[in-house]
Parts: structure tokens; sequence; C-alpha cells
């Protein structure tokens, strides 16, 4: 996937191309690309007058961020204690195989990834799936059958 030029100078011309402006800047072409991609990183060093090294840095450092391709609709299984407890790691396995790719990977046609979190701060509501930050509590194999289908 390749990033366009255009859409970087719109995010960049939102802020004030200080270094204080990274986060923000990133957020944003996170949300434009679905991840981040290298060359944007490069430019956005370029426009805030930033170290290369500290655009990479912040990139790694907070999970929100992505320098590999996420797919259009990305599945979180929350398998916090409580949702684990509650049959998270079944609703797991069931979406990889629905999907024929483990946590962490994206479908071949980039419109699925999944991934699994820690614990998203629901647990009344476990097992909870994230579907591009809907959440959905209770979630049974049935109903991720009807969530996947939905999208």
């Amino acid at each position: 996937m390749s990033h366009d030029r255009g859409k970087l100078e719109a995010i960049f011309d939102r802020y004030s191309r200080q270094p204080e402006s990274l986060i923000a800047v990133l957020q944003d072409i996170q949300k434009e690309y679905r991840y981040l991609p290298g060359p944007a990183l490069l430019e956005t060093a370029e426009a805030l007058k930033v170290p290369l090294s500290k655009v990479f840095s912040v990139s790694t450092f907070y999970n929100a961020f992505s320098l590999t391709p996420k797919g259009e609709t990305v599945v979180r299984i929350c398998v916090g204690t409580t949702c684990h407890i509650r049959g998270a790691k079944v609703i797991q396995q069931q979406i990889e195989n629905m999907l024929g790719i483990k946590a962490g990977e994206t479908t071949p046609d980039m419109k699925f990834t999944i991934e699994v979190v820690a614990c998203v701060g629901a647990c009344a509501m476990a097992p909870v799936v994230a579907v591009n930050d809907q959440f959905h509590g209770g979630v049974t194999v049935a109903g991720l059958k009807r969530l996947v289908k939905k999208v």
C-alpha cells in the first residue's frame, strides 16, 4: 500500500509542524492508512523537524500504532482474566478458523486482521470482542459468526 503525498501534507497542515505535534500526526496517519508506512514516517520526521529515530521510537512504543498494514476490519479479542475464564480462547480459535489466519495476522485480501488484547476494561461484559472499535460483550461462537458476517 503506497501513501499519497497530498494526504500527508493535509495531515501536516492541521498541526503546527513542530515536534510536539508528533503523536497527533502519527494518529492521523494511522487512521488514514490503517498503519504507519515507512515513507510516511520519513516525511513526518522532515515535516516536524524531529530525528527519524524519534519518530520510529514513538511509532513502536505505543500499541495503538502499527508498522504493518491492517485489514479493513480489525477484530480484537480480549484475553484478560475474566474474558479468558469465560471462553475467550475458544472465541479466538473460532475466529482464526473462520478467517484462516492466526492472531496478529491479516488476511491476504486485506479484509480482516485479528488481534488479541490483554484487557479492554469491560470485564462485566466478558468475553468481549471489538470489531473496528465497536465493543460486543457476552460473545458466543454463534454470535461471533454473526458479527463477522455483518461486516
